[in-house]
């Protein structure tokens, strides 16, 4: 016996909202129209359909490893960023809405300099940031680097399938590994990077969606989520040119641990804080 589509849409969202996911209703259609290969026009279309039984049971199971905790883009294969839909991989960080207030301010930045800037999107992850600067800066020209073999095999194909692969190179090693060398002079106008900030006791606290389906390389900054920050205000400025711009994503409650340690390394002349759309202090922009 068959379930009306959108009967059978509300019993998943209340299903997920029994198990605590706060965006139930939403996920439980973006779910279906995943399951379905419908847009929004099509979902509509088939909000008063009867489903086979096959069907109903091929979507309540795809429910139900969303119940369990597996992230919803895990499922689509896809998230929303800047305007722009990148693949997502579960080795790979899932990009994240605050995010967007980095990528924002570097494109602003960008687009004020007018001419061409060489830009580093250090420790690149799926590509989302360095990808959206090359989309909506056409006088930029992006390196993403990355440790992770996979980061950099994802982010290749996001810049493909969205069109900027001619004006990105891909750097396969550890934050400025690759670009030092004897014969070397690697130099960007902006270095930009979302490095991992998460205290290490904190991790086993996360949402399970985080804890238990996001890669631990990607979260883990140390016993006081700060290790990399350290590594990266300390050899930032050998990388950057004359009047050079390092942002960086941080922890809400990091601001003034960070500007410490840019202020003991001598080398930036300035920098400000940009907050998030919760009013918490979300980006760092140093200047050199």
């Amino acid at each position: 016996m068959g379930i009306i589509a959108k009967n059978l849409v509300q019993m998943a969202e209340v299903q997920l909202t029994t198990f605590g996911k706060e965006n139930a209703k939403v996920d439980a259609e973006l779910i279906f129209r995943h399951c379905f290969n419908l847009d929004k026009a099509g979902f509509f279309k088939l909000w008063g359909a009867e489903l086979d039984e096959t069907a109903i049971e091929q979507y309540m199971q795809i429910i139900a490893v969303r119940a369990s905790g597996v992230p919803l883009q895990h499922i689509t294969g896809e998230q929303g960023f800047m305007g722009l839909t990148f693949a997502v991989d579960p080795e790979v960080l899932i990009p994240r809405q605050e995010t967007e207030v980095l990528a924002g301010e570097v494109i602003k930045h960008i687009k004020e300099r007018k001419k061409t800037c060489i830009v580093l999107d250090l420790g690149c992850g799926s590509g989302a940031i360095g990808i959206s600067i090359a989309k909506l800066c056409k006088n930029a020209k992006v390196v993403a680097s990355d440790i992770n073999a996979k980061a950099i095999e994802l982010s290749k194909r996001n810049a493909k399938a969205i069109g900027v692969d001619d004006r990105m190179s891909f750097v396969r090693g550890d934050l400025f590994g690759p670009f030092k060398g004897l014969f070397r002079n690697d130099k960007f106008d902006i270095i930009v990077s979302n490095p991992p900030y998460i205290k290490s006791d904190i991790i086993p606290t996360l949402q399970v969606e985080v804890r238990d389906h996001e890669p631990l390389s990607a979260l883990d900054g140390g016993v006081d989520g700060l290790i990399y920050y350290r590594e990266i205000l300390e050899k930032a400025p050998m990388y950057l040119k004359k009047d050079g711009v390092l942002a960086l994503e941080i922890g809400h409650d990091q601001a003034i641990e960070i500007m410490e340690i840019a202020k003991m390394h001598r080398k930036f002349k300035n920098g400000k804080f940009i907050k998030d759309l919760t009013g918490k202090d979300r980006v760092m922009i140093l200047y050199l």
